[in-house]
């Protein structure tokens, strides 16, 4: 029988798999009715539900996201809830197409329940990704309605 990880080695996990570019192994760390908010997401959606979304956002993520990231900083705050996490943390980005370094701050709560995340709220900051990335005319057209 093996060991239900904390809340902590969790996030450490997620942390972990996502630095290290393996995106086709985080569905597993999600319940399977997990939901997930990226709450400063600029377009698009910023709520998925349910592993099986979880996992097709991990493969497109893979599949396309020209960044290297490593974190530093890293800050996790225990809460009253045993189940929740606050995590800070900075990735220092590496961004493969414009060959531009960068960092951007993260923020997020995470809860986790039987060894595995069934909510987390993500605070990242996505308008420093794109900037760097050189696509700020294509999100000021997306707001715009264009």
């Amino acid at each position: 029988m093996s060991e239900t990880l904390s809340t902590r080695e969790v996030f450490q996990k997620l942390l972990k798999g996502i630095t290290e570019g393996r995106f086709s192994e985080l569905a597993e760390l999600y319940a399977e009715d997990a939901v997930v908010e990226t709450v400063f997401e600029p377009v698009g959606p910023r709520r998925f539900e349910g592993r099986a979304v979880l996992k097709e956002r991990f493969a497109e993520v893979s599949a396309s996201s020209p960044v290297e990231l490593t974190s530093t900083n890293v800050v996790i705050r225990e809460t009253d809830d045993p189940e929740v996490i606050v995590a800070e943390w900075t990735y220092q980005v590496h961004h493969r197409v414009t060959e531009r370094n960068f960092e951007v701050a993260n923020i997020q709560v995470l809860r986790v329940r039987d060894g595995l995340i069934v909510s987390s709220r993500d605070f990242h900051d996505h308008l420093a990704l794109i900037v760097a990335g050189g696509n700020l005319p294509q999100l000021v057209a997306a707001l715009g309605g264009k």
